[in-house]
């Protein structure tokens, strides 16, 4: 715990109130930006990844060539946000991460355009042996120092100890990650996402308060999950991206969300049809037969009706768990509980696109693989109840 200045905290109020005034940072990183989209609309006519290899003459902007000075500028506005005493207001925390993402997506055309020289250069054997071995294309010093210091600075502001981690900034800072292509640091921030303490302030003093991480609340959107996967996917990161599966898919809170998602509505529904299925079963016995008395009518109603629900209602479920289209290499072992497969299916969709990135391309390939880091996958999602590549299951197999 650390003792807040009264008058400091005082000063950030005052600050959120006031209409933001353009700094030196936020200038800089502007006109980069709005050069850059200057420079973007007189070649709208062509894709933006032929546009960036295309520009080789020498009427580039320099705002465009200067990724050291997007770097300074971030940060600048890192150490001015990180000397903020007390708690930040979530005003300044998601002006500081903006300012990071704008620097991001100015460095993203950059970035794409360096590593497709790279890749145009290398032989294809070689490419297709850097993308399974987990390595990226080498690119220029200066541009991959200034991707890094930014993706260094968003890390910083996030996993300050009196930031609270919102979802909002848990989506701000995947966005930024995803527009620089790292994807090291996005395991350790979903994991904190769950398990950061909450920094609150009493009596003038900053306490962190734990919080559960298991409840529904502290779930990763399946769509930030999605985000990040992917990013480590493009970087080629293995251990990035089985981190990510496990930080996001795998915990209990996700699973408690879902839960709460998708079964609220169907539990309400089942608790009411008992009432429904009495009252079908009256107005039959009253009003659609006359060969019974009323109590007897009733009954036979209500055993034959429920006997209809029950019958359909389980194979249709039996065959909402157990569908299998949407599977392509990993599968559910024999045995695993339809509740379980249910629960952890985006877990598994996860696994897959992981299985796929990695793996051989052509159908009529898979199976083929070799070497540890595959060995080590398989043995990995057996571990988690999925099979990779049952036989059974393959093309040509069945």
């Amino acid at each position: 715990m650390r003792g807040a200045n009264p008058r400091r905290l005082g000063t950030v109020c005052q600050l959120c109130a006031i209409a933001p005034v353009p700094t030196s940072t936020q200038v800089i990183i502007r006109r980069a930006i709005s050069t850059q989209a200057r420079y973007a609309r007189g070649l709208s006519a062509k894709p933006i990844g032929v546009r960036w290899l295309a520009t080789k003459n020498p009427s580039v902007p320099r705002e465009l060539l200067n990724p050291t000075q997007l770097a300074n500028a971030v940060e600048n506005a890192r150490d001015k946000f990180l000397s903020v005493d007390g708690i930040p207001a979530k005003q300044l925390t998601s002006a500081a991460l903006e300012t990071c993402l704008k620097a991001a997506e100015a460095l993203q055309p950059l970035v794409r355009r360096a590593e497709a020289q790279v890749k145009a250069s290398t032989s294809k054997l070689r490419s297709l042996g850097a993308g399974r071995g987990g390595s990226s294309p080498s690119i220029d010093v200066e541009l991959r120092d200034s991707v890094n210091r930014i993706s260094y600075s968003a890390y910083a502001i996030i996993t300050q100890p009196n930031v609270e981690i919102t979802p909002e900034f848990l989506e701000l800072y995947v966005i930024i990650q995803a527009a620089l292509g790292r994807s090291d640091s996005l395991p350790t921030v979903l994991e904190l996402f769950a398990t950061k303490p909450q920094p609150v302030v009493k009596n003038g003093v900053i306490q962190y308060v734990r919080r559960n991480p298991n409840a529904a609340v502290r779930a990763i959107e399946p769509d930030v999950a999605d985000m990040a996967l992917q990013t480590a996917i493009d970087s080629k990161n293995l251990d990035s991206a089985l981190g990510i599966v496990e930080a996001s898919f795998s915990l209990p809170a996700f699973k408690r969300q879902k839960l709460l998602k998708h079964s609220t509505a169907p539990a309400l529904a089942l608790t009411t049809l008992p009432f429904g299925i009495f009252g079908l079963a009256s107005a039959y016995a009253a009003y659609w037969q006359n060969t019974m008395d009323i109590t007897t009518a009733t009954g036979l109603g209500v055993a034959g009706i429920s006997g209809y629900f029950l019958v359909v209602g389980s194979m249709g479920l039996i065959a909402k768990l157990s569908n299998k289209d949407q599977m392509r290499r990993v599968t559910w072992a024999p045995g695993t509980p339809l509740r379980y497969r249910w629960l952890r299916e985006e877990e598994r969709a996860a696994m897959d696109k992981i299985a796929c990135a990695w793996g051989f391309k052509e159908p009529w390939r898979h199976g083929e693989e070799t070497g540890p880091e595959w060995e080590g996958l398989k043995e990995y999602m057996g571990y988690r109840q999925m099979i990779l590549d049952r036989v059974e299951f393959m093309d040509g197999m069945s």
